[in-house]
């Protein structure tokens, strides 16, 4: 039963593991101090804020917002931490409230990684305060409580902090504001430096081997290491950026713009922190009962997003293992073919045919005990991915997942998003989805041209284009479903209004602020304008002078789709989509062309960094995606809704009307 607090009241934590729920109605900043057994900050390292998210066992979000999610590991806190501290402040220059008076009262919330409230607490009685410190989780005897502070401060961050026993209170207040009117930009983080490989091998490896003692076996030619195999940009089959680092699952934090066309860091996102505990033991012989969220993380979405890309490590690595083994097994037997070939003694006669004979029969045996192994493999994937795929949350989910239909608007940003699936031919009835991480750090070309696929050639050119732009509005309806509300803006270009009725769900729901842009005069406004907030955006956060925006600048995330490209375009248009290509997702502003890079041919050589600039993703299955680390051609399934389905509508719908809500 939840406990509805008041001032100064206290309840105990049942469990170490917890998310801290906040909603202002309003962007504030929320962050976090550590605290001794006087209740003293020891130092800025104790402090979680925007510009530094980070500390053992707590969790912060990275920019002002209306609501936040405070993930908090009372486990994994240091041993001489005795309270937490959730503190609350208002951001400064950037036009909004001065004072928590002008606000509704604060709501924060204690609740379990399920949701399950355990305490609440509105804070309330606040007047001329800009900061205040709302909650406190404090060990007592052993035992962690939460208890309704309330307490807060006129003179802000830098009083609140320093009457916390903070001697660089004061610099570490304006760089929390500084990072506070940074996060406008909605800057991409810098990737880590890439993992060496053969720290990559060992964790693959003993999750590898990891399974096979769970399942009874022993080891198998896939703890082999591949070696990485860069694609080249210029290639019609472009690098998965949009699997593992983009994610395919992937690119977790450590994904690479893929800007020039060069490698993907693959590594696998490395939490140190536990696991949740095991499944109960299987017997011996028996393959393990695969769990949702086996994989690490500080909470489900993170522990289902890490697994998934375990999944497609495991399908990448277990398949490379099959193709070598085969690979091993012609070339052996070429070689002794060959052998028997060259002697004259065995060229003709029976002891030719016996050597031929016994050539093929190793052949076709280490074909088959590499088969039995990949077979083997793959029925642990599929029992896995049908134990993931249900509990997935909506961002991860395909369009047939029934949490869709429970759809509400988040209160933060997910992890990534899904863009479809993935499968290798080896494996067709196995499908890993394709994440790619949020904010997005590339735009996206969808194709609507002949690409070579099976599908593609079955179909027009005018089903083709419809069909692209489907996929695009699909794709858009679960970027706004994937932000909180009012977070997320789309914009269409369609220059001659040929792509109309593909657009009905989102001209008909009411989430788009303008109807599309038609004509040289349409195009020509949209691009200025979005041209015009990325360098607005750019100059206030290189200047430091995030105040100085002005006050309707829309600081969501901004989407923009261009249908028909390059049909309505003149060089100017051509100019400006390449400057918001290469310097927008910095500062929060995206692509998703939809176009046949056959009708660009007229502008020769000059488009071909726009292009290599997007990730490429079709309307139809193709096989245009490689991954450079072992090589392999993913054939890409696009994440549509099922055919009749008003899904999509639906959520739609309920953006919109969260949209309303926020504006009302």
């Amino acid at each position: 039963m939840t406990a509805e607090l008041v001032r100064g009241q206290n309840h105990p934590l049942p469990q170490a593991r917890l998310e801290i729920r906040v909603s202002a109605g309003k962007p504030i900043v929320a962050g976090a101090t550590l605290g001794d057994e006087q209740g003293t900050v020891r130092g800025t390292e104790w402090v979680a804020h925007p510009g530094s998210p980070h500390l053992p066992g707590v969790e912060v979000s990275k920019q002002a917002a209306a609501d936040h999610r405070l993930a908090v590991d009372l486990g994994a806190l240091p041993a001489s931490v005795h309270r937490v501290s959730v503190l609350l402040a208002l951001p400064l220059g950037v036009g909004g409230p001065s004072s928590f008076g002008a606000l509704a009262a604060p709501f924060v919330a204690v609740t379990g990684l399920d949701g399950s409230e355990v305490a609440s607490y509105t804070v309330t009685g606040l007047d001329s305060e800009s900061a205040v410190v709302a909650l406190e989780l404090y060990r007592r005897h052993g035992a962690w409580k939460v208890r309704a502070m309330g307490q807060g401060y006129a003179g802000g961050l830098a009083e609140m902090l320093a009457d916390q026993g903070l001697p660089q209170a004061n610099e570490l207040a304006a760089a929390i504001q500084e990072a506070v009117s940074s996060g406008l930009a909605r800057s991409v983080q810098a990737p880590p430096p890439r993992a060496q490989d053969d720290d990559r091998a060992r964790h693959t490896a003993s999750r590898t081997r990891a399974r096979q003692e769970q399942a009874g076996s022993g080891t198998t030619p896939a703890d082999a290491t591949p070696t990485p195999a860069p694609a080249a940009p210029d290639s019609p089959r472009g690098s998965v950026a949009g699997a593992p680092s983009a994610a395919v699952p992937g690119g977790p934090e450590t994904g690479a713009p893929q800007a020039s066309g060069g490698p993907i860091d693959y590594a696998h996102p490395r939490r140190q922190n536990t696991a949740p505990p095991p499944p109960p033991p299987t017997p011996p012989g028996q393959p393990a009962q695969p769990v949702a969220g086996d994989a690490t993380g500080w909470s489900m979405e993170e522990r289902l997003y890490n697994q998934v890309w375990g999944m497609f490590e495991d399908l990448a690595r277990t398949t490379a293992a099959y193709r070598s083994a085969v690979d091993f097994a012609e070339s052996r037997m070429e070689q002794e073919l060959d052998k028997v070939l060259s002697d004259p003694r065995s060229r003709i006669g029976t002891a030719g045919d016996t050597a031929r004979q016994a050539a093929r029969a190793k052949h076709d045996n280490l074909v088959e005990q590499a088969r039995v192994v990949l077979e083997r493999d793959l029925a642990q994937l599929i029992a896995e991915a049908e134990v993931v795929e249900p509990a997935l949350p909506p961002a991860f989910a395909s369009w047939h997942n029934p949490t869709w239909h429970g759809y509400r608007a988040p209160m933060e940003i997910p992890m990534a998003l899904r863009l479809g699936d993935l499968q290798l031919p080896e494996s067709p009835d196995l499908r890993i989805p394709m994440l790619v991480r949020l904010p997005l750090e590339r735009g996206l070309w969808i194709d609507s041209g002949r690409s070579g696929s099976e599908a593609a050639l079955m179909m027009d050119s005018h089903q083709l284009r419809r069909a692209a732009m489907d996929t695009a509005v699909a794709h858009a309806a679960r970027l706004l479903a994937a932000y909180p509300a009012g977070e997320f803006t789309v914009h269409v270009i369609d220059p001659a209004g040929s792509g109309a009725l593909a657009l009905a769900p989102l001209t008909g729901s009411g989430v788009l602020d303008a109807a599309p842009a038609a004509g040289a005069q349409g195009v020509s406004a949209v691009l200025a304008k979005l041209t015009q907030r990325v360098d607005l955006v750019q100059m206030a956060v290189r200047g430091r002078a995030a105040d100085a925006l002005p006050p309707d600048l829309d600081t969501a995330e901004q989407l923009l789709i261009v249908n028909d490209f390059p049909h309505g375009f003149d060089d100017r248009a051509v100019t400006q989509l390449r400057y918001l290509a290469d310097e927008g997702p910095a500062v929060g502003v995206h692509l998703m062309m939809v176009a046949d890079r056959e009708d660009t041919s007229e502008y020769g050589p000059v488009l071909d960094p726009l292009w290599r600039s997007l990730l490429r993703v079709t309307p139809v299955p193709d096989d245009h995606l490689i991954d450079p680390w072992v090589g392999h051609v993913w054939t890409y399934e696009p994440m549509l809704p099922p055919t009749g389905s008003q899904v999509l509508q639906e959520v739609l719908a309920r953006v919109a009307a969260a949209r309303r809500s926020l504006r009302g």
